[in-house]
């Protein structure tokens, strides 16, 4: 058997020497001397040699001269060689403190040199430290960019498989398909609006509820099985649970706290022209970004923002249309942002905002239709911001506010038409705050405050028309404090304070245009109770 011979590499191969550095290559500063005593003997040495040398050029100099010898040695001549031994150690002695201090000077200036090389050394290390630390997080990011990379790569093939299975002609798939995109969605922060939009973009499909799907099903021939029928039929259950698992799921990420990873609230949510036939929003947090329900269709089912709370961004149902089933808003809390049914159709669905808190920010109802249907804010809370139903048109069905409370805020009917249906403010009360019927036009059906109780705040009728069928009635209200003015045109109708309880406060019909009667009870001793102002 023969093994393949590898190959020579065709590399080049790098070699690194490793080996001592000689003192004179190295850069550490040096420092020669010799030893103490053996620099001493020398200096004493080479001194003693200079002093034989200029004692000998003397004696040459001088011609060699003779020394005379005594027998005896004078005090003169002995202190005279006292003097030179003495001279000759001061100087030996000089000598060797000259060594000293030049040894001295040179150990300081090497001490010196040393120290500084060390600095040099220090702010070398430092350099290599903060290269290394750079080196280090130039590596971490690119480390980090590879690894986005890498996850991006991983989310956008998710994201492709997710959507081809929404895209699926079978359910199960379709059903697979949202549960894997709202699991990239919360998986994938940067990615995350993208994949509501996608979810979103579902339930703005074109879809037939099950009924209609059903109704508009063309009749089988008389010798085939209605078979047709049938399977259309379980193609839109089939279809419609597919569209509440997306809700369901979009309301659940909505109820978790702000604070939440995975929480969805302030992301935007489009449900233009959407098609609800059922869904589950109850206790969502509408906290910001924008939410658009405009053109939708509530048609059936039931579709619940029970608890909701709408404390910030815009939440939108302008034209949509309330044809059937159930929408319920109760104990719902309005305290900021906006949220307008601005010319919303309600013909057909019960409609509750049953112990809503409007406390804040704005909602608005203007040039809504209220044209079948019940529309009930029975209980409701007005304590802050704006609530608005500027022209508004009541032509049928019922808008109750049983019990609500007018106690801040505002609340304004403005140019408001009531040509049919009931507006009812049973036990209503106002105890603050302005609700105004300014411009409003009552021809027809009935706006009555049966036993409501007027405590303060202002309920203002200027430049109201009453004419044909219309009926404003009081009866049993109960007219304690605050302000209800009249400053209108009654032309027909009718407008009815029987029953009503005069305690404080003031009902003034000062600058109106009285053509009929108001009808009022029997005034005891024939004489107007205080506060009431006629013209």
């Amino acid at each position: 058997m023969e093994f393949p011979v590898p190959q020579a590499s065709t590399r080049p191969e790098v070699l690194v020497a490793v080996g001592s550095v000689s003192a004179t290559d190295s850069p550490v500063p040096e420092l020669r001397l010799w030893g103490i005593r053996r620099s001493i003997a020398l200096a004493v040495a080479i001194a003693l040699l200079l002093v034989g040398s200029l004692i000998t050029a003397a004696l040459w100099y001088a011609g060699w001269p003779g020394v005379k010898r005594d027998a005896t040695v004078t005090a003169a001549t002995l202190f005279d060689l006292l003097k030179l031994v003495f001279a000759v150690v001061a100087g030996t002695g000089g000598v060797a403190a000259l060594v000293v201090a030049y040894r001295r000077q040179r150990v300081t200036e090497h001490t010196n040199a040393l120290a500084e090389f060390a600095h040099q050394l220090a702010h070398a290390a430092d350099l290599r430290a903060e290269v290394t630390k750079a080196l280090a997080e130039a590596a971490d990011e690119r480390a980090k960019i590879e690894t986005d990379r890498n996850g991006v790569r991983l989310f956008n093939e998710r994201f492709a498989k997710a959507s081809e299975q929404l895209g699926s002609e079978k359910a199960a798939v379709r059903l697979a398909g949202v549960y894997a995109m709202a699991g990239l969605a919360d998986d994938w922060l940067k990615g995350r609006q993208t994949c509501i939009d996608v979810l979103c973009a579902y339930l703005r499909m074109p879809y037939a509820p099950l009924a209609d799907a059903v109704r508009e099903t063309p009749a089988p021939a008389d010798d085939q099985v209605p078979i047709m029928g049938i399977e259309t039929a379980r193609i839109a259950r089939e279809e419609r649970e597919v569209r509440r698992t997306v809700v369901r799921l979009i309301g659940g990420h909505l109820r978790l706290g702000a604070e939440e990873e995975t929480s969805w609230s302030g992301c935007d949510f489009d449900f233009t022209g959407a098609v609800f036939d059922g869904g589950d929003f109850s206790h969502a947090l509408f906290s910001g970004g924008k939410v658009s329900f405009d053109e939708a269709l509530f048609s059936g089912g039931r579709v619940s923002f029970h608890q909701a709370k709408f404390c910030g961004g815009e939440v939108s149902f302008l034209g949509a249309k309330f044809t059937g089933g159930e929408v319920s808003f109760s104990n719902a809390s309005f305290s900021d942002g906006t949220t307008s049914f601005g010319r919303a159709e309600f013909s057909g669905s019960k409609v509750n905002f049953d112990e809503a808190n409007f406390s804040g920010g704005q909602v608005s109802f203007s040039g809504a239709k209220f044209a079948g249907g019940d529309v009930s804010f029975n209980n409701a809370s007005f304590s802050g911001g704006q609530v608005f139903f500027l022209f508004a048109w009541f032509s049928s069905g019922t808008v109750s506010f049983f019990g609500a409370k007018f106690r801040g805020g505002g609340a304004s009917f403005y140019g408001a038409k009531f040509r049919g249906g009931d507006v009812l403010f049973f036990d209503a009360s106002f105890s603050g705050g302005e609700v105004s019927f300014d411009n409003s036009v009552f021809s027809d059906g009935q706006v009555s405050f049966f036993q409501a109780a007027f405590n303060g705040g202002h309920v203002s009728f200027s430049d109201a028309v009453f004419s044909a069928n219309g009926r404003l009635s009081f009866p049993e209200a109960v007219f304690g404090g605050g302000r209800v003015s009249f400053v209108s045109q009654f032309n027909g109708g009718e407008v009815s304070f029987e029953g009503a309880c005069f305690k404080g406060g003031q009902l003034s019909f000062q600058g109106s245009n009285l053509r009929v009667p108001l009808k009022f009870d029997a005034w005891p001793e024939g004489y107007p109770p205080d506060g009431l102002v006629l013209p």
